[in-house]
């Protein structure tokens, strides 16, 4: 019994080997690929030419295709979205390497050593009662990081360093949201949140009342309403981009239904009467 438990460690660690062995040669063999795709000489001249500022919409653009796979379910979509993510970080990593700042390999380095400062509980010595003390060391690790990225650049640390400026605009309301509410600038309850929502409501609807309204001012009240809106998404936890993708799925679905009951009615769309419309849009609402 003994000998043939061996065996089946023996069996698992050389098979865990085997798997390794071929992850490292396909990533080898992928950054190989890059390298030949941005030779000056023999390279694509699409690939050469890229800059970091050219591919990074794109490094974005993939970052939602994996979402859009998550959220269909589509696992072979995925798989195929993860290697095009992937491949952007190759991408960058490539023209770093070129220009002599770091390589591929410092890059999964870097993000290693965080990951293992980062988790004491499980690559330490660390232990946390429950998951909410973990939360709060692991914030308290990312501040550190934060002020120390503060403190090489010269400038003292905000609480708001490390949002990105490029992320979408609801999201990094959000983020900015839960920054500022961590020292305490946060309304107590959602009620202060929803008063303020009304306030900023007000003074949109008196801009919208000018004779001639100022753009750049309805801009900006429109901007106050966004931000209080989703402060009091946060205030109920209530995630806002999810929010608002359902809410964008169900204007889409019920607009279909009543396209659909013009096309079955053989009527065009384009010639009904708003009060018609709405009147169809209530029957999909109730539906």
């Amino acid at each position: 019994m003994a000998m043939e438990h061996c065996g089946m460690i023996s069996f698992h660690l050389a098979k865990i080997a085997t798997q390794e062995i071929a992850m490292t040669a396909q990533l080898t063999r992928l950054l190989d690929i890059m390298a030949r795709l941005r030779d000056p000489e023999n390279g694509c001249p699409w690939d050469v030419e890229q800059t970091f500022a050219t591919i990074a919409p794109y490094t974005i653009e993939e970052a939602y295709e994996v979402a859009d796979a998550i959220t269909e379910g589509d696992m072979a979509g995925l798989r195929e979205e993860l290697g095009d993510l992937l491949l952007q970080v190759v991408f960058h990593a490539r023209m770093a390497e070129e220009d002599g700042r770091f390589d591929f390999d410092a890059v999964a380095g870097a993000i290693a050593d965080k990951m293992v400062r980062r988790h004491p509980h499980v690559f330490g010595d660390e232990t946390f009662d429950d998951e909410p003390a973990q939360r709060t060391n692991w914030e308290a690790h990312k501040s550190a990081e934060r002020a120390a990225k503060a403190a090489r650049s010269g400038r003292r640390p905000s609480v708001l360093d490390g949002v990105p400026s490029a992320m979408p605009a609801l999201m990094r309301c959000e983020k900015l949201g839960k920054r500022a509410a961590r020292v305490g600038f946060e309304w107590p309850d959602v009620g202060g949140a929803l008063d303020k929502l009304d306030e900023e409501l007000a003074e949109l609807k008196v801009e919208t009342e000018h004779a001639t309204p100022d753009h750049a001012r309805l801009t900006d009240e429109l901007g106050d309403v966004l931000f209080s809106v989703v402060n009091v998404a946060r205030h109920l936890r209530v995630d806002p981009e999810a929010a608002l993708r359902h809410a964008n799925a169900k204007f889409e679905r019920r607009f279909h239904a009543v396209e659909n009951s013009y096309v079955a009615d053989g009527k065009d769309i384009a010639k009904a009467s708003l009060d018609d419309m709405e009147e169809r849009w209530q029957t999909a609402k109730q539906s």
